[in-house]
Parts: structure tokens; sequence; C-alpha cells
């Protein structure tokens, strides 16, 4: 042993050994157990650190890979199990300084020269010192150690490392920081604390702090920080700045540096040489050196932010106010802003902006959310000290105004929250450069916009200055500026916030504001607008103005004010005089070159004209003693009118020179004078006489004109969006409400168009739509209007369908545009196929004419086109298709067909319907070419057939079978799909291609189903459609026994839905017909006949593969059908025991179906995960089992279902999801198999049900689960409890006569007593507590008998509903109400109870003093809820009725005495409330 020692030990030590064997002969002294040193683990971490200190000293030479590895040679030692098991079992190991020194070193020189050198292996080694609180003491016992390695570890992430060491760096720094604010909380000098963080910490843990902020290592990569690593570091370095910089003993300290006051107390005399900790520590914020000065500004900004909410978070508090904000000046001094002067406006970047405005809004937010200004205190103790901080911040912001970024108008709405005054000085500034000449596009910048002017108006608002607002806003207007390039004034965010105020404002005021801007417009613009571009341009911001006022002030009414009527009567008249009247005059231009002011002038004209004439019809309906200018609106004798009606004073030919001037050019004045047309009309309407001859030629030629005047417009495409503002009508977005504009006022318009209007605007319709999916909008999207939208609005418009000529006039169009693409396919001369296809040609009304005559043509005399139309669509399907559509073709018919799918096409008229339906058809039998995909195609088919299937069930229908029969669309639909199936390269399995079957089986079901409907020459139509099938190719096919992989397998699958379908629907049909009919025998052969066919193909498709084989869905589906028409054929006429019928049809399919029973038993469980498959088995399994002869005779067809159905419930592989989903089916399966159950069977399923639960542990808790949480646990699920105590209930409402033995019936209250009410969350204790109900009132109610005997039981069982309704519905002392509603529901339960009890008077009047007591006894431990205690009192009154008076001296004298004083309160309310209310009824009572 002692060889071993000190071989070890010279070998260590020895020059002549190798480093390479040093280290291999340490790493085995480690982890070896034969090694035995005195004090090992001390001497080989000793040995590595010696080494690595005489290295770094220049007193050994090493090579890098030696160093690295002795590094990690100590790493491997910190890191160790062995290690941590020794110093957990109190083995002491010395780390010596040196160690610590040099590791503080290594990270040092990393920070400074940003090699990575051994970077991670040393802070490995950190990181094991640190993790160990045995280790860790050697840096918490000397804090310079710690000080140190922090400030050195922050300044090395500073330098934003990326790669592996990024992880193993933070999480260093994470420890460290945790050690360090433990070192913080036991320092007793505040000084040292504060002169570590500001000398060593302060800028450092800043710039980490804001690197973390901005997400610099949150990109996904090798350097990826995890977030909440990021957010602990964050949260540590705030703690750290706090602790150190903002210590509450440093109060005084700060209060003398920033409030100049003398402290006299000598006890801080430690305190006293600290004389300016906040300079200390700006002067460390805004030192230049720390950090790259493109980091500076930003870290600079974030910082100020940070330490004005620390400073409050140690500081704030009642007295300490002005201390807070005298903080807050030397912080903002800090910001590059604050440094600007007026002429320096470009000194900053955008980004250096954003960022130093929202730390400027943090400020103020913190200065408001503390309320730290306090208005009076401010003006009366500190003279006005904050209110001039503030007006310096206010005229910084006014004079560099930064309109583009959110934050700016952030501050201003803050500014004024605090103090209006802070902003009025500069209030014209602020509305010109925050509103009138701002450029705001960004939907956030808008939106922060939005917010100023809406708090600035509500400011003025509540000083009731709102006219005074508007001096400044009309002062800004009409001051010399270029106004081409202002935005409009009154967008929608501004807009809105307007019309809100408005409408809160008194008339007065409105009316105060209406005369200044009227004023203004008179002797600032008006006298100066002729040829003035930009004077013009102030006049259409002033009418906008004018406009948003007028149309937003309450309106006159009957409670009005006579004053408020007769000023507001003089300003309609004025303003039409004086304002309205001379700028109509202006629009008389000399020459034929239209001039900008010219227009301009025009659109503030009509915008006024517009304006006037709808409040001065809005006053005239709403207030009868408003005398309009323009007449009275209604009960007058209709004259030839024109629009000078409306606007009297103005001659009949000056409008027409406005009307021409106008229509020259996109604009407001275009769109206001179709809303003075659509006034006009609304005038008309409102006549007495509207209904005659010049009226109705009036309208109709202000219908057409408004209709024509942006006809040009619409033809046009534009992708431009309005925001539905008045004022902001331009070129641009002028089509856009031009169309709002008529889709707005479809109603009154559509009634008085032309035919070729209607057209056009369903053309237009049509055009606009948004074709395919429309892309949703983004959070940040403005609510914009477009073409699409307001198309897209219409069409979904449940008036649609009421405007029938455009209704109709958009179908024609639709069918047209569906045609035209048809048509571009065609193969052939376009002549042979408009004689082939002759509807795809029909044009507009034509059409409707067209198939109207048809109709009339048939007839016992007519001509039927039946077999002409049925027989050329069939000849061409069959030989071949003239159109044939290809990618681009079928992707653009496949929009027409979306938007055809949002009609109402089940309520079309007859002509429509006829000419869709062929459409339509036409449409699913075209020939696909090569381009277009399976997917593609299948999605094209899936639509039309489904189309055609919304007009199969309309109301309409019967057109179509006027000219086609049934078998032909059934051919015709077959004969095609089974040309195209050929063609689809797709999977049987494919889920795109099963939705297709169900699709195309959906439709022919219901073809052939209304064909019984409507008794359409029933044999006829079914023996062609069987006839067909029987002779069609896969048929031929599959009777041939050619090759599986010669044939078809999608064309074979359709004929086997088309036969199935065919068998369901003759199936059911026959089996409600009587015996001895001619008809149902024919139809029973061709069942017979059509059940043979599908026998064959199943037979053919049920051959499994080579590689194993699983039913199919379609297969599963098509037995089904086939067993179900098998088992109607044999019991038809009312035949009920289906096992007495057999015959040979049946038993040839015995082994088709007794193969697919077995299949299912065993595949079950797979089937469950796919929801249509396992339904489509289960419905089978319950038709096999109405057919005894096809069970098998050895084996119980009982027995086997149920326990397949077993493995399916008990596979803890199926999701409960899919359970709950196939309980109705398996509902329906279970109620056939114990309807024909025997007695074993029923023994049976028992058996395994009490098997399943164990009964005599059912509701019973364990003994030994005595503890609390224990005994909150529920034993059995509610799941269980619920169906039980169900059908408990079911069976006890069956009465006596079900149950006649009483004992049995008492069983029940055992069961109600072991039923858990406690600690159920509300909706589980609402549903037991029903259920409970429910059985104890099956008892009351049908088995008086019991009742005799059992009332004890019965109480016991209702006072725990009684006790519980108490306890659920006490007063909590912290929390909600959400859960009364459900104990108020079943304290409403609780009351019925006691009404149907006291109804059995004889029964429970002995037992009725008892049940007071039991009450008063309960409800003395709680307090009740009012509503609660209520409900329960009105039952105990019932209850009170039927005690005797002896009853009551009884109660008064055997209740405790805090109970007695409980019950005297409750006799005493019953005698108040409910006896004399009972008997004051009975008094008149006969």
């Amino acid at each position: 042993m002692a060889a071993v020692y000190s071989g070890i030990s010279l070998k260590l030590k020895s020059k002549t050994t190798s480093w390479e064997d040093k280290l291999k002969l340490a790493h085995f002294a480690w982890i070896s157990h034969q090694c035995f040193l005195p004090n090992k683990e001390q001497v080989l971490l000793d040995w590595a650190r010696q080494s690595l200190v005489a290295f770094y000293k220049k007193k050994l030479e090493l090579k890098e890979d030696i160093v690295e590895r002795l590094w990690m040679y100590i790493d491997n030692i910190l890191h160790s199990r062995k290690l941590q098991n020794l110093l957990k079992n109190g083995k002491t190991i010395n780390l010596q300084i040196s160690l610590v020194k040099i590791i503080n070193e290594r990270i040092a020189e990393f920070s400074h020269s940003g090699s990575q050198r051994n970077i991670c292996a040393v802070l490995r080694c950190c990181q094991g010192i640190l993790s160990a609180p045995a280790l860790a003491v050697i840096y918490t016992a000397k804090q310079e150690l710690m000080v140190a390695l922090l400030s050195h570890l922050c300044w090395l992430a500073c330098r934003q490392p990326e790669g592996a060491v990024v992880a193993q760096l933070f999480e260093v720094i994470h420890l460290a920081l945790g050690h360090y604010l433990l070192i913080q909380q036991q320092q007793v000098n505040p000084r040292r604390a504060f002169g570590d963080v500001t000398a060593h910490l302060l800028q450092p843990g800043l710039v980490l702090r804001h690197l973390l902020s901005g997400g610099t290592w949150s990109q996904a990569g090798q350097g990826q920080l995890r977030q909440v690593l990021s957010r602990d570091i964050r949260n540590q370095i705030e703690a750290m700045l706090r602790r150190g910089v903002f210590q509450p003993e440093l109060l005084s300290s700060y209060k003398e540096e920033l409030l100049d006051q003398q402290q006299g107390d000598t006890k801080t005399g430690a305190m006293k040489n600290l004389l300016a900790p906040m300079d200390t520590v700006l002067t460390r914020l805004v030192d230049a050196g720390y950090c790259a000065t493109s980091l500076h500004t930003s870290v600079v900004a974030n910082s100020v932010a940070l330490l004005y909410k620390l400073f409050l978070d140690s500081y704030f508090g009642e007295g300490n106010q002005l201390l807070c904000f005298q903080v807050l000046p030397r912080l903002f001094g800090c910001l590059k802003i604050s440094h600007l002067q007026e002429e320096q406006r470009k000194a900053l970047s955008t980004s250096d902006w954003t960022t130093e405005l929202l730390v400027v809004e943090q400020l103020l937010n913190s200065v408001a959310n503390n309320n730290i200004y306090n208005i009076a205190a401010d003006r009366i103790r500190h003279e006005e000290v904050q209110f001039h901080f503030y007006r310096r911040v206010a005229e910084l912001l006014i004079n560099h105004a930064q309109a583009p970024i959110p934050a700016w108008f952030r501050c201003l709405k803050t500014l004024i929250s605090l103090n209006h005054l802070i902003l009025e000085p500069d209030l014209d500034d602020l509305l010109a450069s925050a509103w009138i000449d701002a450029e705001v596009t960004e939907f956030r910048t808008k939106k922060a916009q939005e917010a100023l002017i809406h708090t600035l108006f509500q400011t003025y608002a509540k000083l009731r200055q709102v006219p005074r607002l508007f001096e400044e806003v009309l002062g800004v207007i009409c001051r010399p500026a270029a106004e081409a390039l202002r935005q409009p004034m009154l967008a929608s965010g501004p807009s809105t916030v307007l019309c809100a105020c408005l409408l809160e404002l008194p008339l007065s005021q409105i009316l105060d504001t209406w005369s200044l801007v009227l004023e203004k417009f008179q002797s600032l613009v008006l006298p100066y607008l002729e040829s003035d571009a930009d004077m013009a341009l102030k006049s259409l911001s002033l009418s906008s103005l004018l406009h948003c006022i007028m149309f937003n002030m309450r309106s006159l009414d009957s409670s009005t004010p006579l004053p408020i009527i007769r000023r507001t009567q003089c300003m309609m008249e004025r303003m039409l005089r004086e304002l309205v009247q001379p700028l109509l005059a202006l629009l008389d231009p000399p020459g034929p070159e239209l001039e900008l002011w010219l227009q301009k002038v025009s659109d503030s004209a009509l915008l006024l004209a517009y304006t006037w004439a709808q409040v001065d019809a809005m006053f005239s309906l709403n207030c009868s003693q408003y005398h309009s200018m323009s007449g009275a609106l209604t009960g007058v004798p209709l004259e030839i009118s024109d629009l000078p009606s409306l606007l009297p004073g103005i001659e009949t030919q000056h409008w027409k020179k406005i009307e021409k001037f106008t229509a020259q050019f996109n604009s407001l004045g275009r769109y206001c004078l179709e809303q003075l047309y659509l006034q006009k009309m609304k005038r008309t309407l409102m006549q007495t006489s509207f209904r005659s001859e010049e009226a109705l030629r009036s309208l109709r030629c202000d219908a057409a004109f408004i209709i024509g005047s942006g006809r040009k417009n619409l033809n046009q495409r534009t992708t431009a969006s309005w925001d539905s503002q008045v004022g902001t009508v331009s070129g641009l977005t002028y089509p856009v409400a031009h169309w709002h504009l008529i889709v707005s006022n479809l109603t009154i318009l559509i009634s008085y168009l032309c035919p070729d209007d209607v057209r056009y605007l369903a053309s237009v319709l049509l055009r606009t739509l948004p074709m395919g999916r429309a892309q949703d909008g983004s959070i940040d999207e403005e609510p914009y209007i477009t073409l699409q939208k307001i198309s897209r609005a219409i069409l979904n418009s449940p008036l649609f369908p009421e405007m029938q000529s455009l209704h109709s006039a958009f179908l024609m169009c639709l069918a047209a545009r569906c045609s035209s693409i048809l048509c571009s396919g065609a193969q052939r001369d376009s002549g042979l196929v408009s004689q082939q296809l002759p509807w795809l040609f029909e044009k507009d009304h034509m059409v409707v004419a067209h198939w109207e005559n048809r109709f009339a043509k048939i007839g016992p005399e007519g001509i039927e086109p039946r077999g002409e139309i049925a027989q050329n669509l069939l000849s061409l399907v069959k030989s071949d298709f003239p159109i044939q559509l290809e990618g681009e073709q079928l992707e653009s018919i496949l929009g027409f067909l979306e938007v055809m799918s949002t009609l109402q096409l089940d309520s079309l008229l007859p002509p429509y319907h006829v000419h869709y339906f062929l459409l339509l058809l036409s449409m699913a039998v075209t020939k696909l070419g090569c381009s277009c995909s399976s997917s593609l195609a299948l999605k094209f088919l899936m639509t039309c057939y489904q189309l055609l299937g919304y007009l199969q069930r309309g109301k309409s229908v019967r057109s179509v079978f006027k000219i086609m029969y049934v078998s032909d669309i059934f051919e015709i639909v077959l004969t095609s799909l089974f040309r195209a199936s050929s063609r689809f390269p797709i999977e049987m399995d494919d889920p795109t291609w099963l939705e297709f079957l169900q699709v195309i089986g959906t439709f022919l079901e219901e073809l052939m189903q209304m064909l019984i409907q409507m008794k359409l020459s029933l044999v006829l139509n079914f023996r062609k459609i069987t006839t067909f099938l029987s002779s069609s190719k896969p048929h031929m096919e599959a009777a041939s026994g050619k090759q599986l992989e010669n044939q078809n397998p999608q064309g074979r699958q359709l004929l086997l839905v088309s036969l199935t379908r065919l068998c369901h629907v003759l199936g059911p049909f026959l089996k409600e017909q009587k015996l001895g009919q001619e008809a149902p025998a024919a139809l029973s052969k061709l069942l017979q006949q059509a059940m043979l066919q599908t026998g064959a193909v199943l037979q053919l498709c049920s051959v499994p593969g080579a590689q194993g084989w699983c039913l199919p869905l379609v297969l599963i589906s098509s037995v089904s059908m086939l067993l179900e028409a098998d088992l109607c054929l044999h019991c038809r006429g009312g035949e009920a025991n289906i096992s007495q019928v057999t015959d040979g049809t049946l038993l040839s399919h015995a082994a088709l179906y007794q193969g697919v029973y077995s299949q299912i038993l065993s595949e079950l469980p797979a089937l469950a995960g796919q929801d249509q498959s396992f339904r489509a088995a289960l419905q089978f399994l319950t038709l096999f089992f109405l057919a005894p002869e096809l069970h098998p005779k050895k084996d119980s067809v009982f027995t086997s279902m149920f326990h397949s159905v077993r493995r399916v419930l008990a596979d803890p592989d199926i999701p409960v999801q899919v359970t709950q989903d196939i309980e109705p089916h398996l509902g329906a399966l279970f109620t056939q198999m114990i309807e024909v159950g025997t007695i074993e069977d029923l023994r049976l399923v028992m058996q395994c049900v009490l098997q399943g639960l164990d009964v005599s542990n059912m509701w019973k808790a364990d003994v030994q689960l005595l503890n609390r949480e224990a005994c909150q646990e529920q034993p059995v699920s509610l799941t269980v409890v619920e169906p039980v105590l169900d059908v408990l209930a079911a069976l006890l409402r069956q009465g006596e006569e079900a149950i006649s033995n009483p004992h049995h019936v008492s069983l029940a209250f055992s069961i109600l007593l072991t039923v858990p009410l406690d600690h159920l969350k509300p909706l589980e204790y609402g549903s037991v507590f029903l259920r409970l109900h429910n059985v104890l009132f099956s008892i009351l109610q049908c088995h008086p008998k019991v009742m005799l005997k059992a009332i004890p039981s019965f109480l016991n069982s209702f006072n725990r509903l009684v006790f519980s309704v108490m306890r659920e519905g006490r007063q909590k002392d912290k929390g909600s109400t959400d859960d009364l509603p459900m104990v108020l529901k079943c304290a409403r339960l609780v009351e019925r109870m006691y009404s149907h009890i006291a109804a059995q008077a004889e029964e429970f009047t002995v037992f009725s003093p008892f049940m007071v007591a039991q009450y008063v006894l309960e409800v003395q431990k709680v307090t009740l809820y009012p509503a609660v205690k209520s409900l329960l009192q009105e039952g105990v009154y019932l209850i009170l009725d039927l005690c005797t008076e002896p009853d009551i001296q009884f109660l008064r004298a055997s209740l405790q005495p805090g109970v007695r004083d409980i019950f005297k309160e409750l006799y005493n309310d019953y005698l108040k409330y409910h006896k004399a209310k009972h008997e004051g009824e009975k008094r008149y009572t006969a």
C-alpha cells in the first residue's frame, strides 16, 4: 500500500514523467478503488490546481492540449457523483483561492480579448463550484471574488458569444446571480453594496438585460437560450439593482440629493459620505465607453425606464410623491431627445426616436398610474415644478413631431390625461402635427392617433369647451399650408372619435360649433375660392367637418326646447342661403377645361347640399315644429318635381350644368349627387300619390341616374378599399363607395330599374365576388370595405332571394358564365354543339320562355320532349362527349360552383330549376383532360353532384321529370362515371374516393326516392334502371369472371354502390306495400334480380387479397343494405316472424352474410378507430341478428356479438371520444339483442356487468383511508353512479305492478345513502342531486304502499339533499357566486319535494315537527345566500302547515336556546308572510 502511495505521488510530482502519463495516472487514481491515498480527493485536486497556477504564472510550460485536459480533469472531479456523495456525507474539500482567482482571470481574459480557448472547460469548472454549496462558500465568503466573477461573466455575455458556450455561460451567470443576491440580503453595509453594484455590476448588468430583452439569443440555432432562463436572469438583474442601488437605507441620501434637505440625524454617520447616489448612478449610466456606440442609445433608454420603475418600487409611498418626481427630470436628461434643440429635427434616426419615445411613454405612464402628479399640490406647494417639466416635454414632442411612431401619440395622450393645460399653449400645433397635417399610414399608428384624438375631445367635452377646441381646429385648417399634401382630415379613426363625442354633446354646444364653422367658412374661405386650388381644398375639409357635425348631432324631436328648434331652423336657413347656394353658384365653368379648384369646389358644394337635404329631411320627420324650406315630406300631392325641390333657390338649368360638369370626373361630388338623387327618391316615395305615372317616371329616371352614374367605373377592376367615410371618397375609392351606395339601397332601387340595369347589376355582383377561399385578414388589418366584401355580403343576405328580378338576373348571369367556360372546351363546331346541348347557348330571359313553352306542350295531346333531351345527352355520353375541360378551366368553373353553392337552389322557380339541372348535369358528364389531377377531378364531380342533390330536393323538382325520366338520368350519370372512373389513378381506401362514393350513392338514392314519392311510372323506371345495371360494362366484366387486375376496380365499386342503393330503396318500399298488387309484384321481381346482381358483385369484391385483407367500408355498407333489402323482401305484408320465411334468394346469400359476419366479429376492435366503418359494422350486426336462419348452429350469435363488443369497450387503445360517438349505434344493437335474447343470454349480460363492477364497494370508501386527503377522493367514478341512478329511477317509475315486493323498493334507500354528495364540482353536484331527487320522487309518487312503512328511510335520504343544499348554498368568505345558479336549481327541487310531502298530509303529519327541527338545527350552522334561504323557507312553510299547535309548543320547549331563536324567527316569518297570505286568499275562495 505504501508503494502504491509513494509511486503515484512521486510520478505526479516528477519532472521526468510526461504530462500525458501524469494525466492518465491522475485519472486512474481518481476512478480506481484499488488506489489508496490519504485524502485522495484533496490531493488530486490540489495537484491539478497547482499545475494550472504554475502555468498561468509562467513558472511552468505546458502545451495547450495539456492545459485544456487539466481543466477538464478538474471539471470531471467537480461534477463527479463521487465528490457529490462525499460532500453530502460531510467530507471537507478545500478549494484554494488561487484556483478561484485563475478562473476569474480566465473569464476576464475571455471577456476582454474575445478568445474562447478553454472557455467551455473553465465555465464548467465554475459551474461545478457554484452548484455545490460546500464549494461555493469560497466565493460567498469573499464578496469581492463574487463581484469580480459576476462582472466578468456579464461582460463576457455582452460580447454576444455564439454556439455551445451560450447555454453554459448563462447557466453560470444564473448561479452566480443567485449567490450574489443571497450575499446582498445578508449585507449589513449598504454603502459597500451600493459601491459594488455601481462600480462593477451596473453597466454590464444593464447591457446584458437589454440584450436579453431584445431577444439576442432567442433565435433558433446552436446558440439558442431558453426563454425561462432568459426571463429568470433578467429578473435577477433587476433584483440585484434594486437591492444594491435603491436600498431602504439610502432613502435619506436620495432625499438629501434630490430635495436639498439636510437631515440632522447623527445616526446615519455611515451615510454622510455618500452624498449623491443618483448622480453616481446616472454618471455610470451615460458613460460612453462601456458598450458599442450602436447599442449605447438603446441601452441607456431602456435602463432609464428600468431605473425609474425600480426607484418607484422601492421608495414610492404617501409623502414621497415629490421625491419620486425629482428623479424623473434627472433620468429624462439621460435621453438624447432631452438635449435636442428646436432646429435639430433630424439629429436622431427613426429607430432611436422609437426607442426613446417608448421610454418616455413608460415614464409618463408611471407618473399617471402612481398619481405622482397632483395638480393642486404642485401649484400650491411646489411652485408648479412638475407642470413646468411636463410643459418642457410637451414642447419637445410638439417641436419634433414624430407622427409615424405610435409612441409619440401615446405620450401626448398621457400628457393630456395628466393636465390639459400642459398642451393647451401648443394646442394648434398639436392639432396640426398629430391630426390635420399628420401623415399616418400604418394601422397601429392610426389606432394610437385615434386614441389621442379621442382623449382630446373627451377632455374638452368634460370641460364644456368643445367650441374652443373646434376654434383651434378651424384655425389650423384655414392657415396657409400645402393642402394637396394633406391627408383626408376625417378618415375612419378621427371620424369615429368625433362622432362619439358629438353624440354626447348638448345641442347648444353643437349649434355653437356649427355657427363657428359657418363663420370661418364665410369669412376666410368662401371669398377667395375662385381659381385658388388650396382654398378649394380647405373648403372641402370644412365641408367634411360640417357634414360630420350635422350628421352626428342629436336630432330634433318633440321634447326639444323651442328656442333650440328655432335656432336650428335659423342655422339651416342660413347655411342654405349663405353657403350652399353661393358654392353651387360657382359651379359654372367658363370653358371646356376643368380646373382643380372647380372640381374641389364641386365636391364641397355637393357634399354640403347632400348633407343639408338629409338633415332637413330628418328634422322634418322627427320634429313637427321644424318647418322645412323644401316643403312638407308627407301628405302632399305629388307634383312634377326635380332636385330643386330638395334645395330651394337653385334653378333646374343650373342643376343640369352641375350634373354634366360632375360627370366628367370620379370624385366625392359624383357620389354626393347620387345621394341627392336617392334622397329625392325617398321624398317621392313618402308622398301620398307616389304610384302616379309622373311619380313612377320620376322614380325610374332617378334610379337609372344612380346606376348609370358609376357604370364605367364599376366595369374597371379595382382592389381599392374604402373606410366608409364620405370625406375619403376619391377617384380611387369612388367605385367602392358607388357600389356600397347601390347595394345599401337595393330595396329602394330594385323596383324601379329596367331589365338591362338589373342584368348589369347582376353581372357586377358576379364579377366582384371573391372566387376561391378568401384570405383571412390579419389582426392589424383595417376593417375597410372592398367591392368583394360588399358583393359577398349581398350574396349571403336573406334579402337577396326576395329581390326576385336581381336574383333571377344573377342566376342567368352565373349560368351564362359557366356555360361559356363549358363552350370554350368544345372540341367540335359550336353550331353542332348548340344543337346537341341547346341549354348552354340560351341567353337571359329567353331561357325562361323556352322552357315554359316546352312545359306547355306536355300533356295528352302535346309533344313530350323527355326522350329527345335524354337520348341526345345519353348518346353523347356513350360515344364521345363534345366538351373537354382542362385544369385551368376546371379551376375557374369550381369558383363559380362555390358561388352556386351559396344560393338557395332548392327554392328556384321551375324554369331556372330545369336550366340549372341540365347545366350541372352537363358539367358532371363533361370529359376531363389529362391536365386535371385526380383530386381536382373528384372535387369537381362531388361539387356537381352535391349541387344536383340540392336541386333534387327542391320545390320545383317535378319540372325536371317533365322533360327527363328518372331512369334516363340514372343511366346518364352512371354511364359517364363508369367511363371516367377508369382514368382515376387512386387507391380504393383513399378518403377522397370514399367521400365521392358516398356523395354519388346519396344522389342516386334520393333520385330513386323521388321517383317513389312522385309515383312516376315506378315499374317502367325501375325496370330500365335494373336492365341498365345488368348490362353495364362493370357488371359484364364481373359476370365474365375476368382477372381482377384486368378490370376497373373503381367502376366495380360504383356499380356496387348503385346496386345496393337500388336495393335499399326498393326493399323498405315493398315492405310497406300490401300483398296482391300488380305493381309491387313486378317490383318484387326487380328487387330479386337486383339482389342477385348485387350478390354476384359482392362475391367478386369480397375475395381477400394476397397480402391480408380488411373489410372495406363500401363492402360493409353494401352487404348491410343487401341484407336489409333481403329481410324486407321476406317480411312484406306485415309478417312479423322473419325466421318463418326462407327461400332460395336468402339462402343463396347466406354464405356471404355469414362470411362477412365472421370477419366483422374478428375485426371489430380494429374497425373501432374508423367511425364510418364501425357504424356500418354495427348496423350489419343488428340486421344479422334479425335473421335467425343465418345464425351458426354451433355458436350462440348473442354470445359472440356480446363478447366482441365487450372487447371493443374494454380496449384501452380506443379513445373515450370514439366510444361516446358509437354509443347510439351500440344502443340500437343491444336493444335488438335484448328484445329477442333468452334467459341465458340475459344471465350472461348481467354476469359480465357484475364482474366489471365490485358492487359491495361501489360507493364505500376504504375504512383505512382515514386521513382528510384520502377521504376527499371519490371511490367510484360518477360515470358509474349516474347511469345506475338513472336505471334505478326508471325501474321505480314502473310502479307497483312491476315491483310488487316493498322490500325491493326499500333497498333503494340504502343506495341513496351511499351516493357521495361532498367535494363535487358544481356541474357534477347538480347532476347527482337531480338523479337522487328523481329516485326519491319516483318512490313517493309510484309506491304509496312502501311509503306507509318507509317514511323514516325516505326522510333520511331527503334530509341529505336538504343539508347538501345548505352546505353548497352557504356564503363563502372569499369566492365568486358562479356556482349559485346550480345551487338555486337544487333548492327549487327541494322546495318542490316539500310541496309533494305536504300534499300527502296524512302520512307525514306525525313527522312534520321533526322535519322542522332537522331544518333549524342545520340552518343555524351556516349563513345562506338570501335566494337559497328564501326557497328553502318556502318549502318549510308548507311543512309548518302540517304542524298542530301542540307540535309548535313541543318545538319551543325541546329546542336548544340558540336553535330556539332560529325557530322563533322562522315561525314569525311563517305567520307574517305565508299563513297571513293564505288566510287572505281563503276569504275569497268559495
